[in-house]
């Protein structure tokens, strides 16, 4: 399956980031370098959809953990929502639901995550 990382101003701030396929060793640096790109433009508030991520592997993981430290390096952060099966599994299992306040059934649109 092809990844794709989409993003797009949401409504009160920030940036809504919708990833699709398998986040993996291949397609792990798509998503670093969009991050970047967004940092780059002073976008420091990143919503992180996750509702049609397949797989996550350990690169995809560690492409959060580090999307979420360059945002908190400039006062941001990287919220997570939407995952489901295998890829809430691994979210749950790492303990990183909780680092990036992760709730699966929060309203992507909604303020919650400021």
């Amino acid at each position: 399956m092809t990844f794709t990382v989409t993003h797009a101003q949401r409504d009160g701030g920030g940036v809504r980031l919708r990833l699709a396929g398998e986040l993996d060793l291949n397609t792990a640096p798509q998503l670093a370098a969009t991050i970047d790109h967004l940092l780059s433009d002073g976008q420091v508030q990143l919503l992180v959809d996750l509702a049609d991520l397949t797989f996550c592997d350990s690169t995809g993981i560690a492409a959060f953990v580090r999307g979420d430290n360059a945002c908190a390096a400039v006062g941001g952060w990287l919220r997570l929502t939407g995952a489901t099966g295998r890829v809430a599994r691994v979210l749950r299992m790492t303990g990183l639901a909780d680092v990036f306040r992760y709730d699966p059934t929060a309203d992507p649109a909604s303020h919650a995550y400021r």
